[in-house]
């Protein structure tokens, strides 16, 4: 198969389907990576970074140097290179638009507010010339409202739409019942353990739920604990951004308690409106092409 994996910035990839990149590299498939910005915009974790994030409320030049994005390329490059992929592509024109309400999302090159239309045409070019039987992506809310998330969901939904032979097209969803388990985990966590890590349990209720929904609705899902040795050495090369714990356990910026499970859920799309293909009920293992 070909799959193309479709998100907002750097790390987004592993962060949330780094399981089924490394499955299917694995297995022999052809995998690629369109990442729609630089994460201008992203907080920095290490202290001798730190210079290269915009103090909050500060509007960029629209005409100066985006330094982070620079890094964050590099990071970018060298995580695909851990995964092996067959290709990655970082779309040029636009940057990231921060949070709603943001002053970066002013920017006048705001990926945000870029005319859904015009992007998605390049990615339909990309998905056609790389001729893919997959494509993934963020459900409608963007997994947890990133302005960048939702709008990537609609541009590759129009994409897709637009071609005479369109790929099978896949959103990122955590069935329920994961999600429960993966609090238990964290809450089993020793509290020295915490300490050590500098982390904090998830707190109630935590935004990247968003991406959760009931197990019915969940049409796919990879489960490869195998693929998480890759996936964490694959995060740790996005130093900017992510913090590897341990090997099932990683941390963002805002110190909270992430697991590694080795497994992701997926609902298949129809691109004319969207919306959910409905399932058999059952769920079914990988990703399937057309």
């Amino acid at each position: 198969m070909r799959l193309l994996f479709v998100h907002a910035h750097p790390d987004d990839e592993f962060l949330w389907t780094g399981v089924s990149i490394a499955h299917h590299v694995a297995a022999g498939d052809e995998v690629h990576v369109l990442t729609m910005t630089a994460g201008e915009e992203g907080e920095v974790i290490p202290a001798d970074l730190a210079h290269l994030e915009l103090p909050a409320g500060e509007e960029r030049d629209p005409e100066g140097a985006d330094p982070l994005a620079v890094v964050r390329h590099a990071e970018l490059a060298a995580a695909m290179d851990v995964m092996g992929v067959a290709s990655w592509t970082l779309l040029e024109g636009y940057r990231d638009s921060g949070m709603v309400g943001t002053a970066s999302a002013r920017h006048p090159r705001a990926f945000a507010s870029a005319p859904v239309e015009e992007v998605a045409t390049e990615v339909a070019a990309l998905i056609e010339r790389l001729g893919c039987d997959v494509v993934v992506t963020y459900d409608e809310r963007g997994g947890y409202g990133h302005p960048d998330h939702i709008q990537t969901h609609r541009v590759t939904v129009a994409a897709v739409r637009e071609l005479a032979s369109p790929p099978r097209l896949f959103a990122v969803l955590t069935p329920r019942s994961w999600a429960v388990e993966d609090r238990a985990w964290a809450a089993a966590v020793p509290a020295d353990r915490l300490e050590e890590w500098g982390v904090v349990p998830p707190p109630e209720p935590y935004a990247p739920e968003l991406s959760v929904a009931d197990d019915t609705v969940v049409t796919h899902a990879t489960v490869d604990p195998g693929a998480v040795a890759v996936q964490a050495r694959a995060l740790a090369c996005h130093r900017t951004q992510v913090r590897v714990l341990a090997d099932d356990a990683y941390c963002l910026s805002n110190d909270v308690l992430a697991r590694l499970s080795g497994r992701e859920g997926f609902v298949e799309i129809d691109p004319a409106d969207g919306r959910t293909v409905a399932g058999s009920g059952a769920r079914r293992t990988g990703l399937e092409g057309r």
